[in-house]
């Protein structure tokens, strides 16, 4: 096995790095998962072409899958704000880093994101995306964090409810790290400081 390969490996069953705890959604049940929401995306919008818009970076390891998982026409644009920084904790202020390129006008659009915590983020962005007139918005997250939400988020689509742990994976990340393992786990480290 390559030494990639090998680190692939430990870093896939968690036992490499101690900052990692107990896996919260599995490589397999994310692909499974990701499948069916593309089929169920690819029923809702038949002859139709949706745009996918990305919320940076997290979203980016599942919208690829999700991309990928739709079998129609599909277009993609990413924007990103930002309201973690480093820290692990949201800081409940959101803000515009990277805006669209394309326009929204009359475009049937699906904000795809990696975890919903409070709900304040997408509430945001749904204000500033349904300003700019499209036909329908809706949103896919790959991960609702239980309990953490300020009120009723109206999500079409929905990958895993998860427990309230912090965690990172297919993804998510604390201070740049973690995004490329391809399951969802834990994080036991040290909160980053913002």
């Amino acid at each position: 096995m390559s030494e990639g390969g090998a680190r692939h490996q430990r870093a896939a069953e968690g036992s490499v790095d101690p900052a990692l705890g107990r896996t919260v959604v599995s490589e397999a049940r994310i692909s499974a998962r990701v499948a069916e929401l593309g089929a169920q995306i690819t029923k809702d919008y038949a002859a139709r072409a949706p745009l996918l818009v990305g919320v940076l970076k997290g979203a980016f390891v599942f919208m690829a899958d999700l991309a990928r998982a739709i079998d129609l026409p599909v277009e993609v644009d990413f924007m990103a704000v930002s309201s973690y920084g480093s820290a692990t904790r949201t800081s409940g202020v959101v803000r515009i880093v990277k805006d669209l390129d394309l326009d929204l006008s009359d475009r049937d659009v699906i904000i795809v994101e990696d975890i919903i915590d409070s709900g304040l983020t997408l509430q945001y962005l749904r204000r500033n995306l349904n300003a700019r007139n499209p036909a329908s918005l809706e949103v896919c997250a790959l991960l609702v964090r239980e309990g953490q939400q300020h009120s009723e988020l109206d999500l079409r689509y929905v990958g895993f409810t998860i427990p309230p742990d912090f965690v990172v994976g297919h993804g998510l990340d604390v201070a740049e790290r973690y995004r490329n393992l391809p399951h969802v786990s834990v994080y036991e480290g040290e909160p980053s400081s913002g």
